[in-house]
């Protein structure tokens, strides 16, 4: 479904839920891809760090990289899930309907 405007130049609430859902899933595309890359890349630094010797892996140099980008991950990840599970899936709905009264009615005053 492309993004169809009617004649008046808005979108009927089908389409407006269709764009809301194809955000959504890219986010959570974006979501998934980072931690991809995040697996993919901090198994090849571990096994480069490696050095085929135990003495050398178990040594901060080789986890802060896993840790400090874990942490970037999991805010991506609370930032992607988190609003659905906190504020109920009609949350931003409803919070753009507030909103868009409280701006009809400081129109008017």
């Amino acid at each position: 479904m492309k993004n169809k405007i009617n004649m008046n130049n808005t979108l009927t609430p089908d389409e407006i839920k269709y764009q809301q859902a194809l955000k959504r899933v890219k986010r959570i595309k974006g979501f998934y891809t980072h931690l991809m890359v995040y697996i993919v890349i901090n198994i090849g630094l571990l096994i480069v760090n490696n050095n085929n010797s135990t003495e050398n892996f178990w040594r901060w140099q080789n986890f802060s990289t896993v840790l400090f980008w874990g942490i970037g991950l999991l805010a991506h990840g609370m930032s992607v899930f988190m609003p659905a599970l906190l504020m109920g899936k009609d949350w931003e709905e409803r919070k753009i309907k507030e909103l868009m009264e409280k701006e009809k009615q400081n129109k008017w005053e």
